[in-house]
């Protein structure tokens, strides 16, 4: 069945305006670091690594870079915890599982990187966004900009007291993220693929469950290095492919999609020390480069309004923070 998106005459306009709002919260976090500009959201970055995605997508799947069964593409990955605060892993936060496939042909749509040999898919934590549109998402974030202490008189003074406690209910419910290895990540907002509309997700694929123990403020860092030293770690890409408007809705990204899942890849990444100098050198360059959803293939294009509008936002905080040029191959991990 054919999807279809509903734009607003105003949308452009308004998505400007929440663009150039992020904007100021990155500039304002820049000059409370003495002047080091770094991402509006997304700012904690774990660790960066190297690996590749292997495609085994059947017939029916096979469409932009998952059109040949076999492919092998270099990534490199991002781990991040979502705030626009640099906070302890135990605050409730979104964590980030992004991925930047290397060597891939083709026009792409971000017109300054059209030419670019790359592609991304970002995920995080949760299969759905708990805003139904831009404009609730940018309360939240107004709410949350100052920290936990004041979220909840600011998320009731932004969305009154049901709406907050609905969302507050929501974050509570939600399984906590121990390990990147052991956790599905989801794109939770769709993507084209080919002339239909999928949401992606990566699941752990035979990462151990009991991991290293570690706590404190950098838990999540500290385990997922200890686990890349230890040995591989693997996840299966999976889509969930475009039903109809009440099953699989393209604009409400709060609604839980409800299809079958296909199996398009495996993600694989070698046995690597993210604390050795070469391991360090990668997680800079990763904590460096930009990961946005638009940088891809008209095949694999954003859909719904939350992408609509990540598409500008993204944008004024890569042009503010100078990421790092589009690498043409993937360093090795030594």
């Amino acid at each position: 069945m054919a999807f279809g998106e509903n734009i607003a005459p105003d949308e452009d306009e308004q998505f400007q305006a929440f663009g150039e709002e992020l904007g100021a919260l990155q500039r304002e976090r820049a000059a409370a670091r003495g002047g080091e500009m770094s991402r509006a959201l997304h700012v904690k970055h774990h660790h960066g690594a190297v690996g590749e995605l292997v495609v085994k997508a059947p017939p029916n799947a096979r469409h932009g870079v998952f059109s040949m069964s076999g492919k092998s593409w270099p990534v490199y990955v991002r781990f991040s915890n979502g705030s626009s605060r640099h906070q302890g892993d135990g605050e409730p936060d979104v964590r980030g599982f992004a991925l930047k496939l290397v060597g891939v042909p083709g026009k792409k749509l971000i017109p300054e990187l059209a030419d670019a040999p790359t592609q991304d898919f970002l995920m995080i934590d949760t299969p759905v966004i708990p805003f139904r549109n831009p404009a609730e998402f940018m309360m939240f974030v107004r709410a949350a900009k100052d920290g936990p202490a004041k979220l909840l008189p600011r998320l009731i003074s932004q969305f009154g007291l049901g709406r907050a406690l609905h969302i507050l209910w929501g974050a509570l419910r939600t399984e906590r993220v121990k390990s990147y290895a052991t956790h599905a990540f989801h794109t939770a907002a769709p993507v084209a693929f080919g002339k239909t509309a999928a949401k992606l997700a990566l699941f752990p694929n035979g990462n151990p469950q009991a991991g290293p123990s570690v706590k404190g403020n950098d838990y999540l860092r500290q385990e997922i290095a200890a686990r890349l030293k230890q040995g591989p770690l693997s996840w299966t890409l999976r889509a969930q492919l475009f039903v109809d408007e009440t099953q699989t809705p393209i604009e409400d990204t709060s609604v839980k999609w409800d299809a079958p899942w296909v199996d398009l890849a495996t993600l694989t990444l070698p046995q690597q020390d993210p604390d050795s100098v070469r391991g360090q050198e990668i997680s800079k360059l990763v904590s460096q480069l930009s990961f946005d959803p638009w940088h891809a293939s008209e095949e694999h294009r954003p859909l719904g309004q939350i992408m609509r509008a990540r598409k500008i936002a993204y944008g004024v905080s890569v042009i503010a923070r100078q990421a790092a040029a589009e690498p043409s191959s993937v360093l090795s991990p030594g």
